[in-house]
């Protein structure tokens, strides 16, 4: 190879990995997050299952119901869209504590906020039943542990593998949320799995709280118990985190 093919080839190596560089670096900083401080608000105590039955949510009567003091999501036919059980009132700056279990099939659940109703995911809402379908962000237990962004962003850059050795898959699994600015945190029986900073917090708006029952094609029930959350939590912490032993 002569002088001049050497530097040809020598400056177009450079140029592919100045190229590469610039592509990890525009990567990477597109995963930085700002840090949205929590909102201010007042603080206090909601029970958003009395135990007897939906009074506060509203969702389709033949997927939820109530049964021994908990909710039971349950579908028999295929369900072609996720429908959720949804509260009345809307939510920004939260802590929900609650306990979930699958009872049958192997398909994920999850708690959605952050978002709103949008029944025009389908073109034909009626027959597709889409009126309680949302939009917004989701923890998901168990199965597929993680976050997700409904109709959005799709599967979120969160590691679910944390939660996946704590939880468990067919009995009762104790949780808590705290969302609050642009932050998650998510325990799962005592331990703490998620800490994520949306990295487009323009997403985020005050939504209600939806219990999910995801599509499926087979037969599925969950349950849910518990259901207490604090608008504008002051201490910054989760409280369901068990210490650390030494």
């Amino acid at each position: 190879m002569n002088r001049w093919l050497f530097a040809k080839a020598f400056v177009t190596g450079l140029l592919v990995l100045l190229f590469i560089n610039k592509e990890t670096a525009s990567a990477a900083d597109k995963d930085k997050a700002p840090v949205v401080p929590p909102a201010k608000g007042k603080s206090e105590t909601i029970k958003l299952f009395n135990g007897k039955d939906l009074s506060g949510w509203e969702g389709f009567e033949d997927h939820w119901s109530v049964k021994d003091g908990v909710i039971v999501a349950k579908n028999t036919k295929p369900i072609k869209f996720s429908t959720y059980l949804l509260t009345k009132e809307k939510y920004t700056d939260f802590r929900l504590v609650f306990s979930a279990k699958l009872v049958e099939s192997e398909m994920h659940s999850g708690v959605s906020f952050w978002g709103e109703i949008r029944p025009s995911v389908s073109k034909e809402p009626e027959k597709d039943r889409t009126k309680y379908t949302y939009a917004g962000h989701l923890v998901m237990f168990p199965s597929g542990w993680g976050m997700y962004d409904l109709f959005g962003r799709n599967g979120l850059k969160v590691d679910g593998a944390p939660a996946k050795k704590v939880g468990k898959q067919h009995e009762w699994n104790d949780m808590e949320i705290l969302a609050q600015g642009n932050r998650v945190r998510f325990a799962v029986n005592g331990t703490a799995v998620v800490d994520w900073f949306d990295p487009e917090p323009k997403r985020i708006m005050a939504g209600p709280i939806g219990l999910q029952l995801h599509s499926n094609t087979v037969p599925q029930e969950l349950h849910f118990k518990g259901l207490e959350l604090t608008t504008f939590p002051q201490e910054d912490r989760l409280i369901s985190v068990k210490p650390a032993t030494k």
